[in-house]
């Protein structure tokens, strides 16, 4: 019976090292981290958030939205600064934590009258009174200076290096400096002068999308040339708090990057480059408040109260859109707010240099466990282990992102595993199809290779029990063969043996007989079992002719060494028998049960009474009528009551015997005439011993074709 005992004896020494390699590879791999592997691993993130989004709790984020409504009933883009100090002025009055203006202020207002003055041609006195009105941006930094507001400017690469915006905060560092670890940029593009003096902060506004453009993450910090300085959401959240320092912290390890972001009271876990992963809420109407309603008095002082307060656009001729994971277009000023959200609740996602280190590890323990069980243990067992270790990797990992908000790389895993199983499945069923081929060709040393493919082909057919078919059977003995092997030294009558029977094997398989069984040197075949031969009878007499011809060759080339042999006695029949497996539940004994099978072997044996060395019945030669013969008779066998027609075969090209037919006719009629055409046969042919023994048989009165054979 089958077990799942390894087949670690079947293997060669090195197959150990097998899944050690395939997941060394994956290791380097994943230490590498090319971009199609990032992509996965984001892709694996990108679902969880899909499934299982952040849940809106309602945190004091809101966003003053310059929609399309607002644009039309204000104006296009961009709007005066004097209506811009109007938002500003109305916002600080409902007294919110902070405002933020997710907006680029660098250039003057174009709207200013002085801006005014350079474009019209106006008189001398309306002149004057337009320089006598205050200055647009004037009055936006009057209203800035009142309020609590973070302005943003823009980071580049650029050639030429610029100089950092006016920065608000200052900068504490636990352990090494941040500097090397944060996102670089050469300059900035700040807001105007008098607007950076007035605003109570700056912060960077700046997405770094993954290479498919989603935005995963949100960065707390950034590098312009050597210094430090905040994103707008970072610079919001110190600006809300009150606070004066951003305290950062690497890794104990040095080289690691940052784990930790200190803004104000609040800590922010990071990752090593100073970022934040966002975990996204589905969209929430309530968190937009168009700019319209402000400026118009219509939304309660209540609603901005203690609020961070986010003005930006969702207008789509702004095209300020970024891709979330959650497959949606959003504005990015959403992309702020939503991370303003999580840092505030205390949500969100992490994924820490622990997380990072704990998936190479499970990719290295499972892919070698794995690996190892796929290339030793059988298939069923394989994928046993196989599924339960991707089960358990995915279902450890989705518990991390549900409950903990950690993310894990399952990815890199996942492939380690799969890589190391199929590497190793692929080694395991190359050894095993070896070692069946091996078996295959030793069992058909055995048994017959018909029998091996058809047993191989249907498993179901080994099984006690037979059924009814026609086959034909083809027996085989040497001419005193007892005598000669006494008269030979054992060794040499071996060889001699093995090399006839080799040859009379070949023989028999070329023409997809079925070896029933070998005794001594007699050998018994059968055809259309144990599958089915339509033309059965044809191939057991031309394998028999074939035999007798490479017999009659064996002997004399035996012969022209001095070495006797004997001749090849063959008789060939078919007929209908029991065909399947007997014996018990121990052993099976593959074989035909049915009087046709007696009857072959009672033919062979009959060659000795009748002089020749193949008899075929009737039963034979009915499927191939125009194969020549002599025939020999009707012939009662020993233990038969009924006669059997039974004939020679002559060689398929040979044109028949004609003589021998009408002597044999006289004979068959009872007619006189039948002693005298044998004896004028038996003077022509001397050493044809059909031809004689029917003369005796007719000298002894026996005038009929119908012969009783005493013996067997």
């Amino acid at each position: 019976m089958p077990t799942n005992r390894p087949i670690v004896q079947r293997l060669p020494s090195l197959a150990w090292l097998l899944p050690a390699i395939v997941v060394a590879v994956c290791l380097l791999l994943a230490l590498w981290d090319p971009v199609p592997l990032q992509m996965l691993r984001n892709g694996q993130f990108d679902q969880f958030q899909r499934w299982q989004p952040r849940v809106d709790s309602g945190a004091p984020v809101r966003i003053i939205d310059i929609d399309d409504d607002s644009l039309n009933r204000l104006g296009q883009w961009p709007w005066p600064r004097t209506l811009m100090a109007e938002l500003t002025n109305k916002l600080q009055a409902a007294q919110p934590a902070a405002i933020a203006f997710d907006v680029l202020l660098s250039e003057p207002d174009r709207t200013s009258p002085q801006a005014m003055l350079d474009l019209w041609q106006a008189p001398d006195d309306i002149r004057e009174q337009l320089r006598a009105l205050p200055d647009h941006d004037a009055v936006l930094a009057q209203a800035l200076q009142a309020s609590r507001v973070v302005l943003g400017f823009v980071v580049e690469r650029r050639d030429q290096p610029g100089a950092p915006p006016e920065l608000k905060a200052r900068y504490v560092a636990a352990g090494e400096p941040a500097q090397p670890y944060v996102p670089a940029f050469s300059g900035a593009i700040g807001p105007l002068p008098a607007l950076q003096a007035s605003a109570s902060g700056l912060g960077a506004i700046v997405f770094l999308p993954d290479a498919d453009g989603v935005v995963r993450r949100v960065p707390l910090l950034l590098r312009v040339g050597d210094t430090l300085v905040p994103s707008l959401v970072a610079e919001t959240l110190r600006v809300a708090q009150g606070a004066r320092n951003f305290t950062t912290r690497t890794v104990p390890e040095a080289g690691v990057g940052l784990a930790e972001v200190r803004i104000g009271a609040l800590s922010v876990p990071s990752t090593p480059q100073g970022e934040v992963w966002v975990h996204y809420t589905r969209p929430v109407a309530q968190r937009y408040i168009p700019a319209w309603k402000v400026l118009a008095g219509a939304v309660p002082a209540t609603e901005l109260a203690g609020n961070i307060l986010l003005v930006g656009t969702s207008a789509q001729g702004l095209m300020d859109l970024r891709f979330s994971p959650l497959g949606t277009a959003l504005p990015g000023v959403e992309v702020h707010a939503q991370a303003l959200e999580q840092l505030l609740t205390g949500g969100g996602l992490t994924y820490p240099s622990w997380a990072h280190a704990l998936g190479l590890l499970v990719a290295l323990m499972a892919g070698l466990v794995v690996g190892l069980i796929a290339l030793f243990y059988r298939a069923a067992w394989s994928l046993v282990v196989l599924a339960g270790a991707l089960a358990a990797l995915w279902l450890g990992v989705w518990y991390a992102f549900t409950r903990q908000g950690v993310l894990v790389d399952a990815v890199t895993p996942s492939l380690t595993i799969a890589l190391s199983f199929g590497v190793s499945s692929m080694v395991h069923h190359m050894v095993s199809e070896k070692r069946q081929r091996w078996i295959r060709q030793a069992f058909s040393r055995y048994v017959s290779p018909n029998l091996v493919d058809y047993l191989i082909r249907q498993p179901a057919a080994l099984e006690l029990g037979g059924k009814r078919q026609a086959c034909s059977f083809v027996f085989t003995d040497l001419a005193g063969f007892t005598t000669w092997l006494e008269g030979m030294d054992p060794a040499n009558a071996v060889t001699l043996l093995n090399d006839y029977l080799d040859g009379m094997i070949a023989i028999a398989f070329r023409h997809q007989g079925t070896l029933d069984r070998i005794v001594g040197d007699a050998l018994v075949l059968m055809f259309s079992a144990p599958v089915y031969q339509a033309d059965h009878p044809r191939r057991a007499l031309t394998c028999a002719w074939e035999m007798h011809q490479f017999s009659s060759q064996y002997v004399a080339r035996l012969a022209a060494r001095g070495v006797s042999f004997g001749l090849t006695r063959i008789g060939v029949h078919s007929g209908e028998v029991i065909v399947g497996n007997f014996g018990g539940s121990t052993i099976f004994d593959y074989r035909a049960l049915g009087d046709p099978i007696n009857t072959a072997a009672r033919l062979e044996s009959a060659n000795k009474q009748f002089g020749t060395l193949i008899c075929v019945s009737q039963a034979v030669l009915c499927t191939c009528p125009e194969w020549p013969v002599r025939a020999i008779g009707q012939v009662v066998l020993k233990g038969k009551t009924q006669p059997l027609a039974v004939f020679e075969p002559l060689d398929p090209h040979h044109p028949g015997d004609p003589d021998y037919a009408a002597a044999f006719e006289l004979m068959r009629q009872h007619a006189p005439q039948a002693l005298q055409a044998f004896t004028d046969l038996a003077a022509k042919r001397a050493n044809d011993p059909l031809v004689a023994m029917h003369l005796a048989r007719l000298r002894g009165g026996q005038v009929s074709d119908v012969m009783v054979l005493s013996s067997k």
